[in-house]
This record gives structure tokens, C-alpha cells and sequence, in this order.
């Protein structure tokens, strides 16, 4: 069965002015496809590039050149507004940092990025904080969680819209070893449930080798992405 290409970079080059005569070439001309369903981690060593490219196909930041292709549309010719949609729409980010709102409690948290849509699906929010094992959890401000709690927070949070893709920028980095196994475990099962599209910036090597695709970026290439 033919694997279906939900997103795509071509030929992506960022760089970034270090002086008035010098620009740091980060990204030098990447081409990768994501699969619908698979997780795919991305490794490399600090300044690969790594975060780069994943803010860049999450539309989060623009590259030199190059094109984000997703539904046959390349998302770089699209406006400011239109862009926005898209990320609120398609796209969950997960960040090493929880990013939690202080002054609201977890499911408050969770429906942010639905009431931009001018949504407020709480059953479906207290759904997901089932899914990620802290339904118990929903009342509490972020100050009155652990680190792992808040992490679990932060996935729930990505999948409120129920986006294609799921971009997480070492979502283990911050926790112990316990609490980032089990977000491993979770992200894993989230995948087999609900056949979501993970891809994952992360420097945890045994988390890489059990995931299906290992995508290396070096010197702003990719080096091995195992297709």
C-alpha cells in the first residue's frame, strides 16, 4: 500500500544575519516527505538545524527559499491570516518547555487553541486530558502539576483541533528518565488510536531507533532519513 504524502518541504534554505556582511546558512536545501501515520524523529547535533526546519514546516517561521507543499498548496504563498489558520487548523506543536498559561487552569489550557476557532469543545477537551492519564487533573492550575503532568497538558492541548500533524521540539528533554519514557509510551499510543502524524525533534537515541523513520540533518542537509 502506497504510504500518502500529507506534507512536504522542497529544497528549504534558511539563514540567519550574524553580522551586516555575514548571513549563517542553517538549512542548505532540505527535501523531505511526511507520511500520514508514521513518527518520524529528526536528530543531529546542536546547530544542525534541526528545530529550524521543524518551526519552518510548521509554518512557524519562513525559509530563504523553497516550498512547504500541503494539499497541493505551497503554504509559503499564503498570507499572514491564511498561514495562521493553517497552524491553528492543521498543525499541534509540542515544545520542550510546556508553555502553559499560568493564570488558567488545564482545561482552560487545552481549549486555547480551539477557541481561536470560536470553538469550546470541552467534552472533547476533557476526552483528550482522559487519553493523556490526567483527567484528574482538569481544575488545576499549571503551578499545581509536575512537569510530567504539564507535558501531558501540552499534548492534549496539540490535539484539540485534531491537526494532520503533530510537531513536538524535544518534548522529553525537560522531564526525567520515568516521566519521558511515559510520554514516549503516550505518544506511541496516540499513534495506534487515532493514526496520528508525529514528527519529532529529539536527542533521546532510544526513543529514535524505535520510532519508523530516523531523519539525521547534518551541516543543514539530510544525511539519512531511512526511506
Amino acid at each position: 500500500m502506497t504510504k500518502q504524502v500529507i506534507l512536504e518541504a522542497i529544497e528549504i534554505k534558511k539563514s540567519f544575519p550574524i553580522s551586516k556582511d555575514f548571513r549563517l546558512k542553517v538549512l542548505k536545501g532540505i527535501n523531505l516527505k511526511i507520511y500520514e501515520g508514521e513518527i518520524a524523529v529528526i536528530v543531529g547535533k546542536s546547530g544542525a538545524g534541526k528545530s529550524t526546519l521543524l518551526h519552518i514546516m510548521g509554518a512557524l517561521d519562513k525559509p530563504d527559499s523553497g516550498e512547504l507543499i500541503f494539499k497541493g498548496k505551497n503554504l509559503f504563498e499564503l498570507n499572514h491570516k491564511q498561514l495562521a489558520k493553517f497552524r491553528n487548523e492543521e498543525i499541534g506543536f509540542v515544545f520542550q518547555f510546556h508553555h502553559l498559561l499560568p493564570e488558567f487552569n488545564v482545561i482552560e489550557n487545552v481549549l486555547i487553541p480551539n477557541m481561536i476557532l470560536g470553538k469550546k469543545e470541552k467534552d472533547f477537551a476533557l476526552k483528550l486530558l482522559k487519553e493523556v492519564g490526567i483527567e484528574d487533573r482538569a481544575n488545576h492550575k499549571p503551578s499545581e502539576i509536575s512537569g510530567g503532568e504539564a507535558q501531558r497538558v501540552a499534548i492534549a492541548r496539540a490535539l484539540i483541533n485534531s491537526p494532520k500533524i503533530v510537531l513536538a521540539d524535544e518534548p522529553t528533554g525537560n522531564l526525567d528518565t520515568e516521566n519521558a519514557n511515559a510520554i514516549i509510551e503516550l505518544i506511541f499510543r496516540l499513534r495506534e488510536k487515532f493514526n496520528y502524524t508525529f514528527v519529532i525533534v529529539t536527542h533521546n537515541e532510544d526513543f529514535a531507533k524505535n520510532c519508523d523513520r530516523i531523519i539525521k540533518i547534518s551541516d543543514g542537509v539530510i544525511v539519512n532519513s531511512n526511506q
